[in-house]
Protein backbone atom coordinates (compact mmCIF):
# COMPACT_ATOMS: atom_id res chain seq x y z
CA UNK A 1 0.00 0.00 0.00
CA UNK A 2 1.64 3.17 -1.18
CA UNK A 3 1.27 6.80 -0.47
CA UNK A 4 -2.11 7.56 1.62
CA UNK A 5 -1.17 10.66 3.22
CA UNK A 6 -3.80 12.73 1.46
CA UNK A 7 -6.13 10.99 3.85
CA UNK A 8 -4.56 12.69 6.59
CA UNK A 9 -4.36 15.91 7.26
CA UNK A 10 -4.81 16.55 10.66
CA UNK A 11 -3.30 19.88 11.44
CA UNK A 12 -5.76 21.39 8.26
CA UNK A 13 -8.40 18.83 10.14
CA UNK A 14 -8.87 16.92 6.66
CA UNK A 15 -9.08 12.94 7.20
CA UNK A 16 -10.90 10.48 6.14
CA UNK A 17 -9.80 6.36 7.49
CA UNK A 18 -12.75 5.33 5.49
CA UNK A 19 -10.94 4.40 1.91
CA UNK A 20 -7.74 2.75 4.06
CA UNK A 21 -10.30 0.97 6.63
CA UNK A 22 -11.84 -0.61 3.54
CA UNK A 23 -8.69 -1.37 1.85
CA UNK A 24 -7.50 -3.01 5.47
CA UNK A 25 -10.98 -5.11 5.97
CA UNK A 26 -10.40 -6.34 2.43
CA UNK A 27 -7.16 -7.44 3.37
CA UNK A 28 -8.33 -9.34 6.18
CA UNK A 29 -10.92 -10.86 4.29
CA UNK A 30 -8.48 -12.75 1.81
CA UNK A 31 -6.19 -13.78 3.99
CA UNK A 32 -5.57 -17.51 4.16
CA UNK A 33 -8.26 -17.81 1.60
CA UNK A 34 -7.78 -19.90 -1.46
CA UNK A 35 -8.43 -16.97 -4.71
CA UNK A 36 -6.06 -14.38 -3.07
CA UNK A 37 -4.45 -15.60 0.05
CA UNK A 38 -2.95 -12.25 1.34
CA UNK A 39 -0.22 -13.01 3.85
CA UNK A 40 1.45 -9.44 4.05
CA UNK A 41 1.05 -5.82 3.52
CA UNK A 42 3.34 -3.78 3.44
CA UNK A 43 3.07 0.13 3.46
CA UNK A 44 4.90 2.27 1.51
CA UNK A 45 5.56 5.22 3.53
CA UNK A 46 4.00 8.76 3.82
CA UNK A 47 1.20 8.00 5.99
CA UNK A 48 0.18 11.49 6.91
CA UNK A 49 0.72 14.77 4.79
CA UNK A 50 1.82 16.71 8.02
CA UNK A 51 3.66 14.41 10.55
CA UNK A 52 1.52 15.58 12.99
CA UNK A 53 0.29 13.77 16.28
CA UNK A 54 -3.61 14.04 15.56
CA UNK A 55 -2.72 12.65 11.48
CA UNK A 56 -1.23 9.62 13.57
CA UNK A 57 -3.93 8.95 16.12
CA UNK A 58 -6.33 8.48 12.96
CA UNK A 59 -3.68 6.37 11.65
CA UNK A 60 -3.25 4.42 14.37
CA UNK A 61 -7.13 3.40 14.37
CA UNK A 62 -7.19 2.63 10.76
CA UNK A 63 -4.40 0.12 11.71
CA UNK A 64 -6.08 -1.44 14.69
CA UNK A 65 -8.14 -3.03 12.10
CA UNK A 66 -5.17 -5.10 10.69
CA UNK A 67 -3.93 -5.92 14.60
CA UNK A 68 -7.10 -7.15 15.59
CA UNK A 69 -7.23 -9.73 13.14
CA UNK A 70 -3.54 -10.66 13.77
CA UNK A 71 -2.92 -9.57 10.15
CA UNK A 72 0.80 -9.68 9.13
CA UNK A 73 2.33 -6.06 7.79
CA UNK A 74 5.16 -3.60 7.52
CA UNK A 75 4.96 0.15 7.63
CA UNK A 76 7.90 2.20 6.90
CA UNK A 77 8.38 6.22 7.19
CA UNK A 78 8.23 8.98 4.91
CA UNK A 79 9.14 12.22 4.20
CA UNK A 80 5.96 13.67 4.67
CA UNK A 81 6.17 11.72 8.35
CA UNK A 82 9.38 12.59 9.29
CA UNK A 83 12.37 14.13 9.02
CA UNK A 84 16.25 13.71 8.87
CA UNK A 85 17.61 10.12 8.36
CA UNK A 86 16.77 7.65 11.19
CA UNK A 87 18.76 9.25 13.73
CA UNK A 88 16.05 11.51 14.72
CA UNK A 89 15.04 10.23 17.93
CA UNK A 90 11.40 10.38 18.80
CA UNK A 91 8.39 11.34 16.41
CA UNK A 92 4.37 10.67 16.31
CA UNK A 93 5.42 7.95 13.63
CA UNK A 94 7.55 6.22 15.90
CA UNK A 95 5.37 6.30 18.76
CA UNK A 96 2.31 5.05 16.63
CA UNK A 97 4.17 2.59 13.76
CA UNK A 98 7.21 2.05 15.77
CA UNK A 99 8.62 -2.02 17.18
CA UNK A 100 6.07 -1.31 20.33
CA UNK A 101 3.17 -1.74 17.78
CA UNK A 102 4.65 -5.12 16.30
CA UNK A 103 5.90 -6.76 20.25
CA UNK A 104 2.35 -9.41 19.83
CA UNK A 105 2.79 -9.57 15.70
CA UNK A 106 4.31 -13.49 14.96
CA UNK A 107 5.86 -12.01 11.76
CA UNK A 108 7.78 -9.67 13.44
CA UNK A 109 11.44 -10.49 13.38
CA UNK A 110 13.45 -7.13 15.12
CA UNK A 111 14.14 -3.39 14.89
CA UNK A 112 17.37 -1.56 14.76
CA UNK A 113 18.29 0.43 17.91
CA UNK A 114 16.58 3.44 16.18
CA UNK A 115 13.10 1.72 15.55
CA UNK A 116 12.71 2.99 11.89
CA UNK A 117 14.07 0.23 10.30
CA UNK A 118 12.24 -2.91 11.24
CA UNK A 119 12.74 -6.94 9.50
CA UNK A 120 9.53 -9.15 9.58
CA UNK A 121 9.59 -12.91 8.50
CA UNK A 122 6.09 -14.15 7.20
CA UNK A 123 6.04 -17.74 5.48
CA UNK A 124 3.99 -18.64 2.81
CA UNK A 125 4.15 -21.02 -0.22
CA UNK A 126 6.54 -23.86 2.09
CA UNK A 127 8.96 -21.27 2.92
CA UNK A 128 9.87 -18.42 4.54
CA UNK A 129 10.60 -14.84 3.16
CA UNK A 130 11.93 -11.48 5.14
CA UNK A 131 10.75 -8.43 4.41
CA UNK A 132 13.52 -5.39 5.20
CA UNK A 133 11.87 -1.99 5.76
CA UNK A 134 13.94 0.52 5.65
CA UNK A 135 13.75 4.30 6.75
CA UNK A 136 13.20 6.80 4.29
CA UNK A 137 17.04 7.86 5.06
CA UNK A 138 18.97 5.38 6.70
CA UNK A 139 22.22 5.99 7.55
CA UNK A 140 25.67 3.57 7.76
CA UNK A 141 24.25 2.03 11.23
CA UNK A 142 20.96 1.10 9.51
CA UNK A 143 22.51 -0.60 6.54
CA UNK A 144 25.00 -2.34 8.77
CA UNK A 145 22.03 -3.75 10.61
CA UNK A 146 20.00 -5.18 7.52
CA UNK A 147 23.36 -6.58 6.58
CA UNK A 148 23.27 -8.48 9.41
CA UNK A 149 19.84 -9.53 9.80
CA UNK A 150 20.27 -10.83 6.17
CA UNK A 151 23.34 -12.87 6.92
CA UNK A 152 21.22 -14.08 10.13
CA UNK A 153 18.73 -15.60 7.55
CA UNK A 154 20.58 -17.13 5.22
CA UNK A 155 18.41 -19.08 3.59
CA UNK A 156 15.46 -16.45 2.94
CA UNK A 157 14.50 -14.87 -0.09
CA UNK A 158 14.12 -10.80 0.89
CA UNK A 159 12.33 -8.34 -0.13
CA UNK A 160 13.25 -4.86 0.30
CA UNK A 161 10.90 -1.94 1.01
CA UNK A 162 11.87 1.93 1.82
CA UNK A 163 10.00 4.98 0.78
CA UNK A 164 12.61 5.95 -1.86
CA UNK A 165 14.78 4.03 -4.26
CA UNK A 166 13.62 4.12 -7.83
CA UNK A 167 11.76 6.60 -10.00
CA UNK A 168 9.74 6.78 -13.09
CA UNK A 169 11.97 8.08 -16.17
CA UNK A 170 8.92 9.21 -18.40
CA UNK A 171 6.11 12.38 -17.79
CA UNK A 172 2.97 11.28 -15.95
CA UNK A 173 0.85 12.16 -18.96
CA UNK A 174 2.68 9.46 -21.49
CA UNK A 175 1.87 5.91 -20.78
CA UNK A 176 5.58 3.99 -20.58
CA UNK A 177 4.58 2.02 -23.70
CA UNK A 178 4.36 4.99 -25.52
CA UNK A 179 7.52 6.28 -24.37
CA UNK A 180 9.75 3.24 -23.90
CA UNK A 181 10.11 -0.26 -22.83
CA UNK A 182 7.35 -0.78 -19.84
CA UNK A 183 9.69 -3.19 -18.17
CA UNK A 184 12.59 -0.59 -18.04
CA UNK A 185 11.06 2.74 -16.86
CA UNK A 186 12.61 3.63 -13.79
CA UNK A 187 16.11 4.78 -12.65
CA UNK A 188 17.85 4.59 -8.97
CA UNK A 189 17.59 8.11 -7.00
CA UNK A 190 20.11 9.15 -5.14
CA UNK A 191 19.34 7.67 -2.01
CA UNK A 192 18.42 4.31 -4.10
CA UNK A 193 21.67 3.89 -5.38
CA UNK A 194 23.05 4.11 -1.81
CA UNK A 195 21.19 1.39 -1.14
CA UNK A 196 22.11 -0.53 -3.97
CA UNK A 197 25.99 0.09 -3.52
CA UNK A 198 25.45 -0.61 0.78
CA UNK A 199 23.23 -3.45 0.61
CA UNK A 200 21.20 -4.65 -2.33
CA UNK A 201 24.19 -5.51 -4.95
CA UNK A 202 25.88 -7.67 -2.69
CA UNK A 203 23.49 -9.13 -1.25
CA UNK A 204 21.96 -12.17 -3.48
CA UNK A 205 18.84 -12.57 -1.05
CA UNK A 206 17.32 -9.55 -2.18
CA UNK A 207 15.55 -10.28 -5.42
CA UNK A 208 12.84 -7.48 -4.94
CA UNK A 209 12.24 -3.97 -4.21
CA UNK A 210 8.98 -1.63 -3.67
CA UNK A 211 9.18 1.59 -3.18
CA UNK A 212 5.95 4.73 -3.24
CA UNK A 213 7.07 8.65 -3.01
CA UNK A 214 7.59 9.58 -6.45
CA UNK A 215 5.09 9.08 -9.30
CA UNK A 216 3.78 7.19 -11.63
CA UNK A 217 4.03 3.80 -11.06
CA UNK A 218 7.58 2.29 -12.87
CA UNK A 219 9.45 -0.59 -12.76
CA UNK A 220 13.08 -1.59 -13.87
CA UNK A 221 15.53 -5.14 -13.43
CA UNK A 222 19.20 -4.85 -12.64
CA UNK A 223 22.04 -7.08 -12.10
CA UNK A 224 23.52 -7.79 -8.42
CA UNK A 225 26.87 -8.56 -8.40
CA UNK A 226 25.95 -12.46 -8.60
CA UNK A 227 24.55 -12.00 -11.88
CA UNK A 228 21.02 -12.12 -10.94
CA UNK A 229 17.78 -10.00 -11.17
CA UNK A 230 16.78 -7.80 -8.93
CA UNK A 231 13.31 -6.30 -9.46
CA UNK A 232 12.94 -2.54 -8.55
CA UNK A 233 9.36 -1.23 -8.66
CA UNK A 234 7.81 1.92 -7.70
CA UNK A 235 4.15 2.23 -7.05
CA UNK A 236 2.42 5.26 -5.87
CA UNK A 237 -1.35 6.68 -6.64
CA UNK A 238 -1.48 9.80 -5.04
CA UNK A 239 -1.62 12.01 -7.94
CA UNK A 240 -4.88 9.76 -8.84
CA UNK A 241 -8.49 10.49 -8.22
CA UNK A 242 -9.24 10.88 -4.11
CA UNK A 243 -5.13 10.64 -3.28
CA UNK A 244 -5.23 7.13 -4.56
CA UNK A 245 -7.98 6.09 -1.94
CA UNK A 246 -5.59 3.38 -0.30
CA UNK A 247 -5.71 1.79 -3.29
CA UNK A 248 -3.47 -1.59 -3.05
CA UNK A 249 -1.43 -3.74 -5.60
CA UNK A 250 -1.24 -7.69 -5.40
CA UNK A 251 1.77 -9.23 -5.60
CA UNK A 252 0.62 -12.80 -6.33
CA UNK A 253 3.39 -15.82 -5.87
CA UNK A 254 2.75 -18.29 -8.17
CA UNK A 255 5.88 -20.90 -7.62
CA UNK A 256 4.29 -24.01 -9.66
CA UNK A 257 4.33 -20.83 -13.11
CA UNK A 258 7.26 -19.25 -11.73
CA UNK A 259 5.53 -16.19 -12.08
CA UNK A 260 4.48 -12.96 -10.31
CA UNK A 261 1.46 -11.56 -11.53
CA UNK A 262 0.59 -8.09 -10.09
CA UNK A 263 -2.36 -6.44 -10.01
CA UNK A 264 -3.73 -3.27 -8.78
CA UNK A 265 -7.51 -2.60 -7.35
CA UNK A 266 -9.09 -0.18 -5.52
CA UNK A 267 -11.28 -1.98 -2.20
CA UNK A 268 -12.67 0.92 -1.31
CA UNK A 269 -14.51 1.48 -4.97
CA UNK A 270 -14.96 -2.38 -5.40
CA UNK A 271 -17.07 -2.28 -2.23
CA UNK A 272 -19.00 0.67 -3.59
CA UNK A 273 -22.43 -0.45 -5.03
CA UNK A 274 -21.61 0.14 -8.71
CA UNK A 275 -24.48 1.94 -9.57
CA UNK A 276 -23.70 4.55 -7.16
CA UNK A 277 -19.97 5.16 -8.19
CA UNK A 278 -18.84 8.13 -9.53
CA UNK A 279 -17.57 8.41 -13.14
CA UNK A 280 -13.78 9.03 -11.49
CA UNK A 281 -14.31 6.29 -9.36
CA UNK A 282 -15.50 3.80 -12.03
CA UNK A 283 -12.69 4.27 -13.50
CA UNK A 284 -10.09 3.85 -10.70
CA UNK A 285 -11.47 0.56 -9.41
CA UNK A 286 -8.47 -0.92 -11.11
CA UNK A 287 -5.39 0.20 -12.35
CA UNK A 288 -4.73 -1.05 -15.45
CA UNK A 289 -1.46 -0.19 -17.59
CA UNK A 290 2.01 -1.85 -18.42
CA UNK A 291 3.66 -0.81 -14.97
CA UNK A 292 0.38 -2.06 -12.90
CA UNK A 293 -1.36 -4.90 -14.37
CA UNK A 294 1.90 -7.17 -15.42
CA UNK A 295 3.51 -10.18 -14.78
CA UNK A 296 7.34 -11.12 -14.05
CA UNK A 297 9.09 -14.43 -14.83
CA UNK A 298 11.07 -15.74 -12.19
CA UNK A 299 12.39 -19.23 -12.03
CA UNK A 300 12.56 -19.10 -8.39
CA UNK A 301 14.61 -22.04 -7.38
CA UNK A 302 17.40 -21.19 -9.71
CA UNK A 303 16.98 -17.76 -8.66
CA UNK A 304 17.24 -18.51 -4.84
CA UNK A 305 19.96 -21.53 -5.49
CA UNK A 306 22.75 -18.71 -4.78
CA UNK A 307 21.41 -19.50 -0.82
CA UNK A 308 18.74 -22.19 -0.98
CA UNK A 309 20.84 -25.39 -2.14
CA UNK A 310 18.27 -27.09 -4.31
CA UNK A 311 18.03 -30.55 -3.16
CA UNK A 312 19.23 -33.19 -5.55
CA UNK A 313 16.45 -35.95 -5.24
CA UNK A 314 19.18 -38.90 -4.85
CA UNK A 315 19.26 -42.27 -7.84
CA UNK A 316 17.45 -44.99 -6.59
CA UNK A 317 18.37 -48.26 -6.93
CA UNK A 318 17.11 -50.90 -9.92
CA UNK A 319 16.32 -53.35 -7.59
CA UNK A 320 14.07 -51.02 -6.04
CA UNK A 321 11.74 -49.97 -9.26
CA UNK A 322 11.30 -54.01 -10.57
CA UNK A 323 7.85 -54.16 -9.63
CA UNK A 324 5.71 -56.53 -10.02
CA UNK A 325 4.96 -57.82 -13.74
CA UNK A 326 8.13 -56.01 -15.05
CA UNK A 327 9.34 -57.45 -18.19
CA UNK A 328 11.76 -54.75 -19.47
CA UNK A 329 14.16 -52.53 -17.69
CA UNK A 330 16.39 -50.18 -19.42
CA UNK A 331 18.95 -47.29 -17.40
CA UNK A 332 21.50 -45.65 -18.98
CA UNK A 333 23.62 -44.73 -15.73
CA UNK A 334 26.71 -45.79 -14.66
CA UNK A 335 27.85 -47.45 -17.79
CA UNK A 336 29.99 -44.77 -19.37
CA UNK A 337 31.53 -41.50 -18.98
CA UNK A 338 29.14 -38.47 -20.19
CA UNK A 339 29.93 -37.27 -24.00
CA UNK A 340 31.84 -40.36 -25.14
CA UNK A 341 30.14 -42.59 -27.31
CA UNK A 342 28.21 -46.11 -27.56
CA UNK A 343 29.59 -48.41 -30.17
CA UNK A 344 27.66 -50.92 -32.36
CA UNK A 345 27.33 -53.85 -30.74
CA UNK A 346 27.82 -52.36 -27.63
CA UNK A 347 24.79 -54.09 -25.18
CA UNK A 348 22.77 -52.25 -22.58
CA UNK A 349 21.71 -54.93 -19.79
CA UNK A 350 18.06 -55.67 -19.57
CA UNK A 351 17.82 -55.21 -15.68
CA UNK A 352 14.95 -56.81 -15.34
CA UNK A 353 16.46 -60.10 -15.84
CA UNK A 354 14.41 -61.48 -18.38
CA UNK A 355 16.52 -61.12 -21.38
CA UNK A 356 15.43 -58.09 -23.26
CA UNK A 357 18.67 -56.72 -23.89
CA UNK A 358 19.42 -53.79 -26.23
CA UNK A 359 22.36 -53.83 -28.60
CA UNK A 360 23.65 -50.72 -30.50
CA UNK A 361 23.29 -50.22 -34.27
CA UNK A 362 24.83 -47.62 -36.09
CA UNK A 363 23.99 -46.56 -39.37
CA UNK A 364 26.40 -46.40 -42.67
CA UNK A 365 27.94 -43.28 -42.55
CA UNK A 366 26.92 -42.28 -39.12
CA UNK A 367 29.45 -40.23 -37.10
CA UNK A 368 31.00 -41.97 -34.12
CA UNK A 369 29.33 -39.41 -31.96
CA UNK A 370 25.87 -40.13 -32.93
CA UNK A 371 25.06 -42.03 -29.42
CA UNK A 372 26.68 -40.82 -26.38
CA UNK A 373 26.41 -41.26 -22.46
CA UNK A 374 24.75 -38.65 -20.35
CA UNK A 375 24.36 -37.52 -17.23
CA UNK A 376 21.71 -35.40 -17.39
CA UNK A 377 18.22 -36.62 -16.05
CA UNK A 378 14.61 -35.96 -15.07
CA UNK A 379 14.84 -34.78 -11.40
CA UNK A 380 12.89 -37.30 -10.62
CA UNK A 381 14.47 -40.13 -12.80
CA UNK A 382 15.57 -42.84 -10.55
CA UNK A 383 18.83 -43.33 -12.56
CA UNK A 384 21.13 -40.07 -13.09
CA UNK A 385 21.67 -41.21 -16.51
CA UNK A 386 20.33 -40.91 -19.40
CA UNK A 387 21.39 -41.36 -23.74
CA UNK A 388 21.87 -38.96 -26.03
CA UNK A 389 20.54 -39.34 -30.05
CA UNK A 390 21.79 -37.20 -32.71
CA UNK A 391 19.87 -38.77 -35.59
CA UNK A 392 17.35 -37.12 -37.89
CA UNK A 393 16.41 -37.76 -41.46
CA UNK A 394 17.24 -36.65 -44.78
CA UNK A 395 19.42 -38.27 -45.69
CA UNK A 396 18.43 -40.63 -42.40
CA UNK A 397 21.18 -40.95 -40.13
CA UNK A 398 22.27 -41.94 -36.24
CA UNK A 399 22.37 -44.69 -34.04
CA UNK A 400 19.51 -46.33 -32.25
CA UNK A 401 19.27 -49.94 -30.23
CA UNK A 402 17.54 -53.43 -30.56
CA UNK A 403 16.25 -56.01 -28.56
CA UNK A 404 17.78 -59.38 -30.11
CA UNK A 405 15.75 -61.34 -32.54
CA UNK A 406 14.69 -63.66 -29.62
CA UNK A 407 14.04 -61.76 -26.82
CA UNK A 408 10.98 -62.57 -24.98
CA UNK A 409 9.63 -58.70 -25.20
CA UNK A 410 9.28 -59.46 -29.30
CA UNK A 411 6.32 -61.25 -28.68
CA UNK A 412 4.63 -60.48 -25.49
CA UNK A 413 1.13 -59.42 -26.74
CA UNK A 414 0.13 -57.97 -22.93
CA UNK A 415 -3.56 -59.16 -22.93
CA UNK A 416 -3.97 -57.90 -19.59
CA UNK A 417 -2.80 -54.54 -19.94
CA UNK A 418 0.88 -52.85 -19.88
CA UNK A 419 2.33 -49.23 -19.13
CA UNK A 420 5.60 -48.34 -20.64
CA UNK A 421 7.47 -45.27 -18.97
CA UNK A 422 10.59 -43.49 -20.04
CA UNK A 423 11.81 -39.60 -19.86
CA UNK A 424 12.57 -37.60 -22.87
CA UNK A 425 14.18 -34.23 -24.13
CA UNK A 426 14.46 -32.30 -26.98
CA UNK A 427 17.13 -29.87 -27.88
CA UNK A 428 16.85 -26.51 -28.76
CA UNK A 429 18.04 -27.50 -32.81
CA UNK A 430 15.03 -30.15 -32.84
CA UNK A 431 13.85 -29.74 -36.38
CA UNK A 432 10.31 -30.84 -37.28
CA UNK A 433 11.13 -31.92 -41.17
CA UNK A 434 14.69 -33.73 -40.06
CA UNK A 435 13.32 -35.12 -36.79
CA UNK A 436 9.45 -35.24 -36.42
CA UNK A 437 7.69 -38.67 -36.07
CA UNK A 438 10.71 -40.29 -34.68
CA UNK A 439 10.41 -42.98 -32.12
CA UNK A 440 11.73 -43.24 -27.95
CA UNK A 441 10.55 -46.76 -28.39
CA UNK A 442 8.87 -48.51 -31.17
CA UNK A 443 7.72 -52.47 -31.93
CA UNK A 444 8.88 -53.56 -35.54
CA UNK A 445 6.79 -55.07 -38.21
CA UNK A 446 4.39 -53.16 -40.46
CA UNK A 447 0.45 -53.08 -40.04
CA UNK A 448 -0.21 -54.51 -43.38
CA UNK A 449 1.76 -57.60 -42.80
CA UNK A 450 0.25 -58.41 -39.11
CA UNK A 451 -3.39 -58.17 -41.37
CA UNK A 452 -4.66 -54.69 -40.34
CA UNK A 453 -6.73 -52.52 -42.23
CA UNK A 454 -9.38 -50.31 -41.80
CA UNK A 455 -9.57 -46.27 -40.71
CA UNK A 456 -6.14 -44.59 -39.75
CA UNK A 457 -4.62 -47.80 -40.97
CA UNK A 458 -1.01 -47.23 -43.03
CA UNK A 459 -0.40 -50.47 -43.69
CA UNK A 460 4.05 -49.56 -43.40
CA UNK A 461 3.97 -48.09 -40.38
CA UNK A 462 5.21 -49.96 -37.34
CA UNK A 463 2.50 -51.40 -34.92
CA UNK A 464 3.34 -49.71 -31.76
CA UNK A 465 5.08 -46.20 -31.75
CA UNK A 466 5.74 -43.49 -29.53
CA UNK A 467 6.80 -40.84 -30.80
CA UNK A 468 7.57 -36.77 -31.10
CA UNK A 469 5.20 -35.95 -33.67
CA UNK A 470 6.17 -33.00 -35.86
CA UNK A 471 2.76 -30.97 -34.80
CA UNK A 472 4.63 -29.06 -32.10
CA UNK A 473 6.51 -31.92 -30.34
CA UNK A 474 3.46 -33.33 -29.21
CA UNK A 475 3.95 -37.06 -27.87
CA UNK A 476 1.94 -39.45 -29.98
CA UNK A 477 1.57 -42.97 -28.85
CA UNK A 478 0.43 -45.01 -31.92
CA UNK A 479 -0.53 -48.64 -31.37
CA UNK A 480 -2.67 -51.59 -33.13
CA UNK A 481 -4.44 -53.28 -30.58
CA UNK A 482 -5.51 -57.07 -30.31
CA UNK A 483 -9.43 -56.68 -31.27
CA UNK A 484 -8.95 -54.15 -33.72
CA UNK A 485 -7.79 -54.39 -37.49
CA UNK A 486 -7.49 -50.34 -36.90
CA UNK A 487 -5.13 -48.28 -34.83
CA UNK A 488 -5.52 -46.29 -31.50
CA UNK A 489 -3.77 -43.21 -31.30
CA UNK A 490 -3.27 -40.83 -27.95
CA UNK A 491 -2.26 -37.14 -28.37
CA UNK A 492 -0.75 -34.66 -26.07
CA UNK A 493 0.14 -31.15 -25.88
CA UNK A 494 3.48 -29.72 -27.40
CA UNK A 495 6.39 -30.19 -25.11
CA UNK A 496 9.15 -27.78 -24.71
CA UNK A 497 12.70 -28.51 -25.63
CA UNK A 498 15.34 -28.04 -22.96
CA UNK A 499 12.98 -29.84 -20.56
CA UNK A 500 12.93 -33.29 -19.29
CA UNK A 501 9.41 -35.03 -19.62
CA UNK A 502 8.21 -38.35 -17.92
CA UNK A 503 6.20 -39.85 -20.48
CA UNK A 504 3.86 -42.94 -19.42
CA UNK A 505 1.03 -45.17 -21.22
CA UNK A 506 -0.81 -46.93 -19.11
CA UNK A 507 -3.65 -49.94 -20.58
CA UNK A 508 -6.09 -51.13 -18.30
CA UNK A 509 -6.57 -53.99 -20.72
CA UNK A 510 -9.43 -52.09 -22.30
CA UNK A 511 -8.31 -47.75 -22.16
CA UNK A 512 -5.22 -46.96 -23.48
CA UNK A 513 -4.12 -43.43 -21.37
CA UNK A 514 -1.34 -41.22 -22.18
CA UNK A 515 0.53 -38.92 -18.92
CA UNK A 516 2.79 -36.45 -19.37
CA UNK A 517 4.46 -35.22 -16.45
CA UNK A 518 1.73 -37.76 -14.45
CA UNK A 519 -1.08 -35.91 -15.69
CA UNK A 520 -3.15 -37.40 -18.24
CA UNK A 521 -3.92 -35.88 -21.43
CA UNK A 522 -6.81 -34.56 -23.16
CA UNK A 523 -6.64 -36.71 -26.01
CA UNK A 524 -7.20 -40.10 -24.90
CA UNK A 525 -9.91 -41.97 -27.34
CA UNK A 526 -12.06 -43.35 -25.84
CA UNK A 527 -12.40 -47.17 -27.41
CA UNK A 528 -11.55 -50.05 -26.31
CA UNK A 529 -8.27 -51.43 -27.13
CA UNK A 530 -6.70 -54.81 -25.53
CA UNK A 531 -3.20 -55.65 -25.82
CA UNK A 532 -0.47 -54.41 -29.06
CA UNK A 533 -0.42 -57.13 -31.89
CA UNK A 534 2.63 -58.28 -33.03
CA UNK A 535 4.76 -60.18 -35.38
CA UNK A 536 7.51 -61.51 -32.83
CA UNK A 537 10.04 -58.47 -34.54
CA UNK A 538 12.23 -56.78 -32.13
CA UNK A 539 11.34 -53.41 -30.26
CA UNK A 540 13.83 -50.33 -30.93
CA UNK A 541 14.58 -47.64 -28.95
CA UNK A 542 15.57 -44.15 -30.76
CA UNK A 543 14.93 -46.03 -34.10
CA UNK A 544 11.57 -46.08 -36.39
CA UNK A 545 10.60 -48.25 -38.86
CA UNK A 546 8.83 -47.67 -41.95
CA UNK A 547 8.20 -50.10 -44.93
CA UNK A 548 10.72 -52.44 -43.33
CA UNK A 549 13.57 -50.09 -42.93
CA UNK A 550 14.37 -47.50 -40.89
CA UNK A 551 13.49 -44.12 -42.20
CA UNK A 552 14.28 -42.01 -39.12
CA UNK A 553 16.48 -41.84 -35.80
CA UNK A 554 15.47 -40.24 -32.54
CA UNK A 555 17.26 -36.72 -31.73
CA UNK A 556 17.62 -35.56 -28.30
CA UNK A 557 17.98 -37.56 -24.76
CA UNK A 558 16.15 -40.73 -23.62
CA UNK A 559 15.94 -41.20 -20.15
CA UNK A 560 15.12 -45.02 -18.76
CA UNK A 561 12.46 -47.11 -19.84
CA UNK A 562 10.67 -49.47 -17.79
CA UNK A 563 7.92 -51.62 -19.32
CA UNK A 564 5.39 -53.72 -16.84
CA UNK A 565 2.55 -56.25 -17.83
CA UNK A 566 0.18 -54.42 -16.19
CA UNK A 567 -1.53 -51.16 -15.27
CA UNK A 568 0.02 -49.23 -13.02
CA UNK A 569 -1.47 -46.24 -10.84
CA UNK A 570 0.17 -43.07 -10.97
CA UNK A 571 1.40 -43.39 -7.74
CA UNK A 572 3.56 -46.35 -8.91
CA UNK A 573 5.42 -44.67 -11.60
CA UNK A 574 9.21 -44.20 -12.35
CA UNK A 575 8.93 -40.35 -10.84
CA UNK A 576 6.36 -41.37 -7.61
CA UNK A 577 8.61 -41.49 -4.37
Amino acid sequence: MPDTQFLYWGSQDSVNRTPQEEAFRYIVRNSGVADQNIVFMSHLGDLTQDADASSFEQVDRAFDILDSKGAAYSVVAGNHDVSGDDTRGDTPYLRTLGPRRFRHSKTFAGADRTGYNTAHVFKAAGRSWLVLALDWRTTEQGFAWADEVIKAHPEMPVILTAHDIVYSNYDDNVFPYESGDPEDNAVLSDHGQALWDRLIADNDQIFLTLNGHYWPSARTTRKNAHGNDVHLHITNYQNRFFGGGAMIRLYHFDLARNTIDVETVNPWILAQDPKSRSTLAAEHTRITGPVDNFSIPIDFEKRFSGFIPVPVRPARPAGRLLVKGTVAYWRFDGQGAPGTALTAGQTIRDLSGKGNDLTVVALPGTSSDALTWSDDHHPDQPGHGSLTFAGGRGPVHGAYLTTAADAPLNTEAFKGGYTIETFVRMPLDWDAGRNGNASVLSRRGAAGAAGKHGRNTDPNEPLAQLNITNNGREVQFNHYPLNTTYPTTNWSHGLAELKWWHIAVVNDGRYTRLYVEGSPVADDPKRVSNGLSSLGLPWLVGGHEYAGAIDVVFHGGVGEIRVVNRPLAQREFLTAE
